[in-house]
């Protein structure tokens, strides 16, 4: 039976999806923002943010669920990725305990923290998991790891696949590296199927499309080249120049101020040889199955 949802990251990639779905679902949304947004039937926007104790009671006040998918995603130094992805999840976790009536909890992580060493994200997420499990003993939770998210509105996929589309695919790390990709839609499908599912508590669960060993850059090759009508060129980037690059841009970033995408550590999530995970769990314990391929995601994410 549909009721309450509380939603942080709700402006982000994920979120907005995941509320567009939850309220055709017919739930009632609660959702965290930084800047004043218009209410809508079914849809309140909560002002503050994950260092806003206030606004976070507020926001997780009487729902019968709550649905983490805020996250720092870019940065130049560990400390910014941990009060967001870390003491943020903390201080919704200590919210959310407070209430008479404790709700759900989902946390929408990263495969990324299965290597915590790899880089200052993958840390912190994985930091970020170990607060919800130490704190919320007694709560009703899971954590979902999704591999790559890709889709309309990516920042971080999109240019690589928009570049197949003229027929280039640049690639780097080792040849035989395997990593897998979820559709943005079924990522929020699972939380949707995990919401109604309300069985399944305390487990981990690994996430991707189903593509039985993941992928390799030759199969995305083939894959792209049979969306476009053309042939799409792999071409190899060397590792050492593009962590030349990143350190560079992390010196400037520092510099000027920003947050960078590109850094060592992210250079290294890159590189990982392994990125392929298992559905198994979650397709047992829910009724969820991934629905979108590499070839349609592709034509309509590009």
């Amino acid at each position: 039976m549909p009721g309450v949802v509380a939603v942080t990251g709700a402006t982000g990639f994920i979120g907005q999806r995941l509320v567009q779905t939850l309220l055709k679902n017919n739930w009632q949304v609660r959702a965290l923002t930084r800047i004043s947004q218009q209410d809508m039937v079914n849809l309140q926007w909560v002002i503050g943010d994950l260092g806003n104790k206030k606004a976070l009671n507020e926001l997780v006040d009487d729902v019968d669920v709550v649905v983490h998918c805020a996250g720092q995603v870019r940065g130049n130094n560990l400390k910014q990725f941990i009060q967001t992805n870390v003491h943020g999840t903390e201080n919704l976790i200590e919210s959310t305990l407070l209430q008479n009536k404790q709700p759900r909890f989902l946390l929408i992580s990263s495969l990324a923290a299965r290597e915590p060493d790899l880089s200052w994200y993958a840390r912190s997420k994985y930091q970020g998991e170990q607060a919800l499990i130490s704190l919320a003993k007694d709560l009703k939770w899971s954590i979902f790891r999704p591999t790559a998210v890709y889709g309309p509105g990516d920042r971080e996929l999109s240019p690589l696949l928009h570049l197949t589309k003229v027929g280039l695919l640049p690639m780097s790390g080792r040849p035989d590296s395997k990593f897998g990709l979820i559709y943005v839609d079924d990522l929020v499908q699972a939380s949707i199927d995990w919401i109604n599912a309300d069985t399944t508590y305390q487990k981990i669960y690994e996430l991707d499309d189903g593509a039985h060993g993941g992928y390799d850059r030759v199969l995305m090759k083939e894959i792209s080249s049979k969306v476009w009508g053309h042939p799409v060129f792999i071409v190899s980037v060397p590792v050492f120049l593009i962590m030349f690059l990143s350190h560079i841009n992390l010196a400037i970033s520092r510099i000027f101020n920003y947050l960078p995408m590109l850094t060592p550590g992210k250079v290294r999530e890159l590189t990982h040889h392994d990125w392929v995970c298992d559905n198994c769990s979650i397709v047992e314990d829910t009724t969820w199955q991934p629905k979108t391929q590499l070839d349609t995601g592709l034509h309509k994410t590009v």
